[in-house]
């Protein structure tokens, strides 16, 4: 009872504060405005006309420059570059591409003008020459195009992976690797955003000598629980919000800004999407192939979505998430109760903070290979496996390692507490002296 009375102050007391309430909605808006504002630059029509003038000493590689929608290109005949530059501002010209007479053999061509031209201009360009050059070199070899395409072997490795009842869905290792990643960073990142939490409310609470009224009416483990679960409540909170939020805000901002452009459109529209996506494809695909490329990538997504247990997932990281912040809480909230000051607390922050930059560090080599002895073995030991686990789990865990993994890891949840609660109920009256790992020791051992 006094424990959830202490959970309950430390939960209400937190997520009523303003810098709480200002960090939940401004992290969610300032990570949809970079995902809104990245589709719209990525999708946003150019309208500005490019007009660029050329001169172009071989006489040939003009033709190979066609207009497009926002850029038109303006042969200069017989002009030099001295009088290219006087045309420049009269004609209003974007700028003045000069192509030497031994462009063949230097394979440099030049572009002037007083601003940084655009990426989509000089990719456009590269591209148009670039494709212009291979057809004539193998026009001269008395190649064909078609003989060529024909002679090019593309392999594509179609990854399937069979279910319990024998159904067979196609996968994607890079996203199952993207979401084993995320999820153990995550775990990551809020163990020690909140654990550190709980670190600095135990100092703020010692410090201010507040404690000594609060321990006379409830016990120091009741108070250490109260605060450890209060904390995570709020962790929980505010990681459901972001998530909510930033999907409303997403969505919001990319239905406000961001137009619904087809795949035609795209390629039409933004020379760069079109530069990069022909450079990316045999040459000769048109806009119908690249939109036929993106619907298979589609229907890939969407059997590797379906070839996930996302509920099994889900529950995954909320068992770990909680059951690596509790362990790392209890001992985050024994090292507050240690010392008088955050800046006391270096010394023995370092024990802690090892096994979750090695758990870090595994979790890479869990991703590439996640059947391996160090991906089993760091997922089974409790103080690393919250992270290596969830980066394991997407790719398909058997049940009996994830039941080891957590039943050690409520085990030595209950025996960190015990231990932090040794610590806590000795050291949170303690003040003005300089904490050992001995004296601690000695805390550890005392019978009450």
């Amino acid at each position: 009872m006094k424990t959830s009375i202490v959970l309950k102050r430390e939960y209400l007391s937190r997520v009523r504060k303003r810098s709480f309430i200002v960090m939940t909605l401004l992290s969610p808006l300032i990570m949809a405005a970079f995902i809104v504002g990245y589709a719209y630059l990525i999708f946003a029509e150019d309208t500005e006309i490019k007009n660029i003038g050329i001169i172009d000493e071989s006489m040939v590689l003009f033709e190979s420059l066609h207009n497009s929608d926002i850029i038109k290109f303006e042969l200069l005949a017989g002009k030099s570059i001295d009088d290219a530059r006087e045309l420049y501002t009269k004609d209003e010209l974007y700028s003045i591409l000069y192509i030497p007479a031994n462009v063949v053999q230097s394979k440099r061509i030049q572009l002037f003008s007083e601003k940084q031209p655009s990426q989509a201009v000089v990719m456009y360009i590269e591209n148009a020459i670039e494709t212009y050059l291979e057809d004539k070199n193998i026009v001269d070899a008395g190649i064909s195009r078609e003989m060529l395409q024909s002679l090019k072997v593309k392999m594509a490795v179609d990854t399937i992976k069979w279910k319990e009842d024998g159904e067979e869905v196609k996968s994607n290792t890079g996203i199952t690797m993207g979401l084993g990643y995320g999820a153990g960073f995550l775990i990551y990142m809020f163990i020690f955003i909140y654990g550190a939490q709980v670190m600095r409310g135990v100092i703020e609470e010692k410090t201010s000598r507040i404690v000594e009224v609060i321990i006379s009416s409830v016990k120091p483990f009741q108070l250490m629980m109260g605060k450890i679960v209060g904390i995570a409540l709020v962790g929980l909170t505010q990681f459901l919000a972001w998530i909510i939020l930033i999907t409303l805000f997403s969505w919001i901002g990319l239905a406000l800004l961001a137009p619904d452009y087809s795949p035609e459109q795209v390629m039409q529209q933004n020379p760069a999407s079109s530069v990069m996506a022909t450079q990316g494809v045999p040459q000769g695909m048109n806009v119908t192939d690249i939109s036929m490329e993106g619907d298979k990538i589609q229907k890939l997504i969407d059997s590797t979505l379906n070839s996930i247990n996302f509920v099994a997932v889900i529950l995954s990281f909320l068992f770990y998430f909680l059951g690596g912040y509790l362990i790392y809480a209890a001992l985050f909230a024994a090292i507050g109760s240690a010392v008088d000051s955050e800046t006391d607390t270096q010394q023995f922050m370092m024990p802690i903070t090892i096994p979750l930059i090695i758990a870090l560090l595994v979790m890479i080599n869990a991703i590439q290979n996640p059947d391996g002895q160090l991906a089993f073995w760091f997922s089974i030991i409790p103080l690393t496996s919250p992270i290596v686990m969830m980066a394991r789990i997407p790719f398909g865990v058997p049940y009996w390692e994830i039941g080891l993994s957590m039943g050690l890891l409520i085990a030595t949840f209950i025996f960190t507490t015990w231990v932090a609660s040794k610590i806590y109920k000795t050291g949170i009256l303690m003040y003005g002296q300089k904490v050992s790992y001995k004296e601690i020791w000695k805390w550890i051992k005392y019978s009450s």
